[in-house]
C-alpha cells in the first residue's frame, strides 16, 4: 500500500474526499461570501493588476534614475532591475472589495532606503497620470518604514528592501535564503512579509480550498472582534496559518470540510503548543528564531503560531490570558454552529452574525480616552496610547483584582469635539461627551484607516515626530476643535468576588503613557473611565443593537457613584509621594461594599461626576 503523503509536520487526519453532502454545503459556502460582499467584481481585479504593473514600471525607472545620479556605469543601469511583488490578503487571493495591496519594492544594493522615499514618489508622479495619486503619506521612520499609497481608486501600502545584489530580475526567488544575506532589520521584516505567503501558499495540498476556507474564517474573525493583532487578538497571518494547518491535517477536504474542522481542533488546540506549517528551519543569518527552550520570553506566549519562513517568528506574541479565553470561547461557539449549519438547523449566515460585544457583551467596561488638541497630534498619540492597552489589559490580569476576563474591543472610535472655552477644553480632555459635534459622524479606527495612527499602534511611536503646537485648534468661529479616541475593554468579575481594585495596572498604564518622551501635557490626553452598559455612548452600538437599559432593581438599590458625585482619584504617577491626583471617575453602578477602592483618595465632585454621567449617555 502506498504511503499518504505528509504535509506538516505530522501525517493527515484523512484523505477522504468529500462527500456530496459536504460539497453541497462547500456551494452554500461560497455563495453565502459572496451575499456577505466577500468578493469584488472583476473589472475591480483587473484594475488592480493593471496598478500593479504601473508600479513595476515606475520601480525600475527609479532604479535606473538613482544609479544615473550615483554616476553608475551604463551597463549597470540597463541592469539593475527592480521588482514589485506582493503579500498578505492580495498574494493569499483573499481579499475583498476596498481592500489594499500589500506590496514590497524590491532594488539591487545601490539604492539605499533614503533613495526609496526621496526619489520614488517623484518618479511616481512623473509616470502617472494628473489625479492618479489620490493621497501619499511616507513613514520613513516607522518601524517598518512605509509609504501609503490610495492610487486610481486603490490602496496600497508600498514597502522597501534592498538586496545586497547587483541586479534585481523580476522572476527573482525569494524563498532563498542566501537574499537574506546584509539585510538590515528594517529590509528583513520588509521582505518577511512576502516570504511567508510564498511558503504558506507553497505548503497547503489544494490553493483553492485554501483560499475559500481562508475566507470564510476571516470574515468570521472580523465579525464576532477577534481579529487584530495590536488589541491582542490574531490578525490575518496568523488566522491564516492555522487555516493552513487544518488543510494539511485534511488535504482532500472541500471548503466546508475545512472551516467545519478548523473550529472543531482549533477550540480545543492543547496550548501552548504551538500550530506550525513546517519544521523551525536554522538559516545564515545571527538573527533570533522562535524558540521557547532557548528564550524566556517565547514560553510566556500563551497561543504560539508560528510563521514557516526563515526566521521563523511568533506571529500571536501579543495575545494575552483574557483574549486567548475569548478567542476559545468564540471557537467553541463557531464549533458548536457548525454542527447545526452540517444538520441543516442553521445557516453559514448565522456563523458571520456580528458580535453584540457592548449590548450583549458585559455590565462594566473600562474607557481608555486618548485626546489631543490637535488633529496632527491625536494621529499618533491615539496610536501610542493603543498600543499600550493590552499592557494594560495584562495587568489586570495579573492584579489578582477579581477581574476574570479584561476584554479589548478591537477597535477605537474617534470623535470630535468644538469648545468655546478652556474650561469646556478641559472636560473634554478629561472624557467628557457633552461637546461632541453631532455632524460629524463617529468613525472606528479601522474605518478611518490612518496611516500614522495605525503605524504608531504597531509600537513605532516612539520613532514618530509629534507636532509641538500648543492650544486647541480654533475654527473661524473661535470654537476650540478636540480629538479623543476611545478604547473599551469589558469587564468580567470573578463569580462570587466581592470587591474590584484596578487601581495599580490603571496607575501603571498611565506612567507608561506618560513616559513617553514627546508627551506633552498641554497637547495630550489619557484618561481611564468605568461605565455601566447602560451608560455607554450611544455611537458604538452597530445596527440593530439596543443600548441596555438600566433595570428597575438597580434603580432602587442605593444610589451608585455616579449618582452621588463622588469621584475617584488615583494618585498621579509623577507624584505617589503626596497622593497628588488626576481625575479617575468610576461610574461603576455597583454597591459600595462590591467595590473596594484601595490606596486611592475619594472626593466628592457631584458637579463634574454629573457631567461624565450625562456625557457617557
Amino acid at each position: 500500500m502506498a504511503s499518504q503523503q505528509q504535509w506538516g509536520v505530522t501525517p493527515p487526519i484523512s484523505n477522504a474526499a468529500p462527500t456530496e453532502k459536504e460539497l453541497e454545503l462547500n456551494d452554500s459556502l461560497l455563495v453565502e461570501l459572496k451575499q456577505q460582499d466577500n468578493f469584488e467584481p472583476p473589472e475591480d481585479t483587473e484594475k488592480r493588476k493593471v496598478v500593479l504593473e504601473k508600479m513595476q514600471k515606475v520601480t525600475e525607472e527609479f532604479v535606473r534614475q538613482v544609479a544615473r545620479k550615483k554616476g553608475l556605469p551604463q551597463s549597470v543601469v540597463d541592469n539593475a532591475g527592480g521588482k514589485v511583488t506582493t503579500f498578505g490578503s492580495y498574494r493569499l487571493g483573499v481579499y475583498g472589495p476596498g481592500s489594499d495591496i500589500d506590496t514590497l519594492i524590491l532594488a539591487p544594493k545601490h539604492v539605499t532606503r533614503e533613495d526609496f522615499f526621496e526619489h520614488f514618489p517623484a518618479t511616481l508622479e512623473k509616470m502617472s497620470a494628473a489625479g492618479a495619486i489620490e493621497e501619499l503619506t511616507a513613514v520613513p521612520d516607522a518601524y517598518t518604514p512605509i509609504i501609503k499609497l490610495h492610487y486610481s481608486g486603490i490602496d496600497i501600502d508600498l514597502l522597501f528592501t534592498r538586496l545586497a545584489v547587483a541586479s534585481v530580475p523580476r522572476d527573482m526567488d525569494l524563498t532563498l535564503k542566501s537574499l537574506l544575506r546584509g539585510l538590515d532589520e528594517a529590509d528583513l521584516r520588509s521582505i518577511n512579509g512576502t516570504r511567508v505567503t510564498d511558503e504558506m501558499l507553497a505548503l497547503v495540498p489544494q490553493s483553492k480550498t485554501f483560499r475559500l476556507a481562508l475566507r470564510a474564517v476571516k470574515l468570521w474573525a472580523q465579525r464576532r472582534g477577534v481579529y487584530g493583532n495590536v488589541m491582542g487578538f490574531p490578525g490575518g497571518v496568523a488566522w491564516a496559518i492555522m487555516v493552513a494547518r487544518i488543510c494539511q491535517l485534511y488535504p482532500m477536504a472541500c471548503g466546508a470540510t475545512i472551516v467545519s474542522k478548523f473550529f472543531n481542533l482549533m477550540h480545543s488546540w492543547p496550548w501552548p503548543r504551538p500550530v506550525m506549517l513546517k519544521e523551525i528551519e536554522d538559516g545564515p543569518l545571527p538573527v533570533r528564531v522562535w524558540n521557547p527552550t532557548l528564550y524566556p520570553g517565547d514560553k510566556r506566549h500563551v497561543m504560539p503560531i508560528i510563521t514557516p519562513a526563515y526566521p521563523s517568528m511568533c506571529a500571536t506574541h501579543n495575545i494575552s490570558i483574557s483574549t486567548q479565553t475569548v478567542i476559545v470561547r468564540e471557537l467553541k461557539r463557531a464549533n458548536e454552529l457548525m454542527g447545526l449549519i452540517f444538520t441543516g438547523k442553521k445557516s453559514w449566515k448565522d456563523l458571520f452574525e456580528r458580535q453584540r460585544f457592548f449590548s450583549e457583551g458585559y455590565k462594566y467596561y473600562l474607557s481608555v480616552i486618548a485626546a489631543s488638541r490637535t488633529k496632527e497630534a491625536q494621529q499618533i498619540w491615539s496610536g501610542l496610547v493603543q498600543s499600550k492597552v493590552r499592557r494594560l489589559v495584562s495587568g489586570i490580569e495579573q492584579s489578582e483584582a477579581g477581574v476574570r476576563i479584561a476584554h479589548p474591543f478591537n477597535k477605537g472610535f474617534e470623535r470630535v469635539h468644538q469648545c468655546n472655552t478652556e474650561e469646556e477644553v478641559d472636560a473634554v480632555l478629561q472624557g467628557s461627551l457633552e461637546y461632541q459635534v453631532t455632524d460629524i459622524k463617529t468613525e472606528t479606527t479601522d474605518e478611518n484607516k490612518d496611516i500614522k495612527q495605525t503605524v504608531a499602534a504597531e509600537d513605532s511611536a516612539e520613532t514618530q515626530q509629534m507636532p509641538t503646537t500648543n492650544g486647541a485648534e480654533a475654527g473661524t468661529d473661535g470654537k476650540k476643535t478636540v480629538y479623543t479616541t476611545t478604547f473599551y475593554i469589558g469587564i468580567e468579575l470573578v463569580e462570587g468576588h466581592k470587591s474590584l481594585d484596578i487601581s495599580w495596572p490603571v496607575t501603571d498604564f498611565k506612567r507608561q503613557c506618560l513616559e513617553w518622551p514627546q508627551y506633552n501635557q498641554e497637547l495630550n490626553s489619557v484618561r481611564t473611565v468605568h461605565v455601566r452598559n447602560y451608560g455607554l455612548p450611544l455611537d458604538v452600538f452597530g445596527p440593530g443593537e439596543t443600548r441596555p437599559v438600566k433595570s428597575k432593581k438597580s434603580v432602587n438599590k442605593k444610589r451608585s457613584f455616579a449618582d452621588t458625585g463622588i469621584e475617584v482619584r488615583i494618585p498621579h504617577v509623577r507624584d505617589y509621594s503626596t497622593n497628588c491626583c488626576e481625575r479617575f471617575s468610576s461610574i461603576l453602578d455597583v454597591p459600595h461594599h462590591l467595590f473596594q477602592v484601595t490606596s486611592l483618595r475619594v472626593q466628592n465632585a457631584t458637579n463634574g461626576a454629573k457631567r461624565q454621567a450625562n456625557g457617557a449617555g
